[in-house]
């Protein structure tokens, strides 16, 4: 199959070429089959893959396409990785991706933009699956741009409405902030180890650095990565840009979240690990960056009535989640929780874009309720995605959230109790948005209730392949507490990732963990539907009904208004003094002047070219007397 691993990417490119250039001549109702049967190549290729890295059959190593760049020592190529870690998250992406196309067809069939949706859904793989097939940081690089381009177009794929465009433009721009800093860690890697290829980076990063003392260049190339994860996989700073990108199409809200992109960041730092490990003060400030993160956006999420702003803070906060891990060196755990909310997540947002079909493009949950009997499908696939992301077994969820809160214990009680903490957090207000959703009496409209019915079967068969993937898949990484083997653990360690240290914890300590995490959020279920479906209590309608708490949560603590004040005011003001200051007084005025000049000196001198004869005589008559009076003065002196 390593013949056939350009064609990975190649298909999913090919579509996008297809439906982009041919776009007038083929049928609406045709485009979305061409782009998902173009997945389809890919995920079968990257699944005989998949199938030998389990097997233990993948012969891993680097497949050339192409001799990019040669210029004295640079040597650039355009080759895949492929190793075990690199075919599992192109398992996910192209898996993922596939179902959500698939749903596409029939939520986006009348759209009038079909065609160029799916040309841009298609791109949007290709890029990402360059990010993560790529041997080197250039590579990725391209990927990391091309996604960061995609999520532009499908962000404000409603150009027509401004609130759309200003999104898009949001996110491009919070991206650019991000990339700036992997360019400049690419830049660092190459200055110091002359390649940018990952077997020679981290081999000489082996042989150079002493592990036992910091390293001021280790540390400044794998922060200033981790700026890059930052602005890709949203975290504070520059995460308010994931939330307004729930403006595009609800399928590309699950690709973006859960397939691609925001994992971006944690397969970067993954794929890194060997200068990771040789900078722990980068991974110490990764977990505090990470757990502020999951804690922050859960807050945030408590209050939200947008039924996709909730799963836009919940992906935010998982992601905090995600680096939590990684800040504690679980690597493993990392692309565990990658794996398991690549699942349950798109399963929610993709339930969610059923129940936004189902009400006539309504997203406030204020106004839905009592959807469970005109919706069982999606409700029953919903509920096990919730059930997920609030970590209660056997579903996925508990499984990788448990592992990543086993590392947090071992570093420190402290240290799990914040988890935890992020942790309840995520069961309240998920359970919140189920119970307002799917429980009580309906609050829409007489004609939405009219309407309410069954998503079609290209809609509701990728939420039942969700939910079997959602049940099933934590079983890949059974902890030995449970009488598992780590298998992923062994898996990843296959693409040098590192084996996880054996845990100290007693076996009764971590059953006492488990317990104590699962009643806690068995007691915040129930209180949540006690609240919102026993006492039928409702979110405010207003902002002036919220206590001072609650108006800050659902303002998203203002966090917009200070980059706003902070950063895009000033920038704007300075935009309009040089505009209209230094530009129309200044440099206009200078720029005029020297016009003008020209103007008049060509005014002036063309009368010694008037053609007159006579004139002429006595500019020469002139001429001679100066020449005379110059040479009498030379032969006086």
């Amino acid at each position: 199959m390593m013949d056939f691993v350009w064609l990975i990417p190649a298909l999913p490119l090919l579509g996008f070429l297809i439906l982009s250039l041919f776009n007038k001549y083929i049928p609406k109702a045709v485009s979305g089959y061409i782009a998902s049967a173009m997945l389809l190549g890919s995920f079968i290729i990257v699944l005989n893959l998949l199938c030998a890295a389990i097997g233990g059959t993948l012969t891993a190593g680097k497949v050339e396409i192409l001799n990019w760049i040669h210029a004295g020592d640079l040597n650039l190529t355009i080759s895949f990785q492929i190793d075990n870690l690199s075919v599992w998250f192109m398992s996910i992406i192209t898996g993922v991706g596939f179902l959500i196309h698939v749903y596409s067809i029939s939520y986006m069939h009348d759209d009038e933009g079909i065609t160029r949706y799916f040309s841009y859904l298609n791109l949007f793989v290709f890029s990402m699956l360059l990010l993560v097939m790529g041997s080197n940081y250039v590579v990725m690089f391209m990927g990391w741009e091309g996604v960061g381009l995609c999520s532009y177009l499908l962000i404000g794929f409603w150009f027509k409405n401004q609130a759309y465009n200003d999104a898009a433009k949001k996110a491009f721009i919070m991206n650019r902030i991000g990339d700036l800093g992997f360019l400049l860690g690419m830049l660092l890697i190459y200055n110091q180890f002359k390649s940018l290829e990952y077997s020679v980076v981290f081999d000489q990063a082996l042989k150079i650095i002493n592990p036992n003392e910091p390293s001021g260049i280790i540390f400044a190339i794998t922060i200033l990565l981790f700026v890059g994860a930052m602005g890709k996989s949203a975290q504070i700073p520059l995460y308010t840009w994931l939330p307004d990108a729930m403006a595009g199409p609800t399928p590309v809200s699950a690709l973006i979240h859960a397939a691609t992109m925001v994992t971006a960041g944690i397969y970067m730092i993954a794929r890194s690990n060997v200068l990771y490990n040789l900078a722990p003060c980068t991974l110490d400030i990764i977990y505090i960056i990470g757990t502020s993160t999951a804690i922050l956006a859960a807050l945030i999420g408590l209050t939200q009535t947008d039924i996709k702003k909730v799963l836009a803070y919940s992906t935010v906060s998982q992601l905090g989640f995600m680096f939590m891990a990684i800040g504690l060196g679980g690597y493993t755990a990392g692309v565990f929780h990658v794996t398991t909310h690549a699942f349950f997540k798109a399963l929610l947002f993709l339930g969610a874009g059923s129940v936004i079909h189902a009400m006539g493009g309504e997203q406030d949950i204020r106004k839905m309720g009592g959807l469970m009997k005109k919706l069982p499908i999606t409700f029953f696939t919903f509920i096990i995605a919730t059930l997920a992301i609030a970590g209660i077994p056997p579903l996925a969820g508990f499984f990788s959230k448990d592992a990543i809160l086993a590392l947090a214990f071992e570093a420190s009680p402290i240290k799990w109790g914040l988890g935890v903490f992020a942790a309840l957090l995520t069961t309240f207000y998920m359970f919140r948005m189920l119970f307002l959703t799917f429980f009580g009496e309906f609050r829409g409209t007489a004609h939405q209730k009219e309407h309410l019915h069954e998503s079609p079967l290209l809609m509701t068969i990728p939420l039942m392949v969700l939910a079997a993937l959602t049940v099933f898949s934590g079983f890949i990484d059974v902890p030995h507490v449970l009488g598992g083997h780590n298998w992923f653990s062994h898996y990843l360690a296959a693409a040098n990732i590192a084996l996880p240290e054996a845990s100290h914890i007693a076996a009764s300590t971590e059953f006492l963990l488990m317990g104590a995490a699962l009643i806690l959020v068995v007691l915040i279920i129930l209180t949540t539907y006690v609240l919102y479906v026993s006492k039928k209590t409702m979110p405010a309608a207003s902002d002036s009904e919220l206590s001072f708490l609650d108006k800050l949560s659902y303002n998203k603590f203002y966090v917009d208004e200070i980059y706003d004040a902070v950063f895009v005011k000033p920038l704007a003001f300075l935009s309009d003094f040089s505009s209209k200051v230094l530009e129309k007084l200044f440099i206009d005025r200078v720029v005029n002047f020297t016009g003008k000049s020209v103007q008049w000196s060509g005014k002036t001198i063309r009368f010694i070219q008037s053609g007159d004869v006579n004139i002429y005589a006595i500019f020469m008559v002139f001429g001679i007397v100066v020449i005379l009076f110059i040479n009498l003065i030379l032969f006086l002196n």
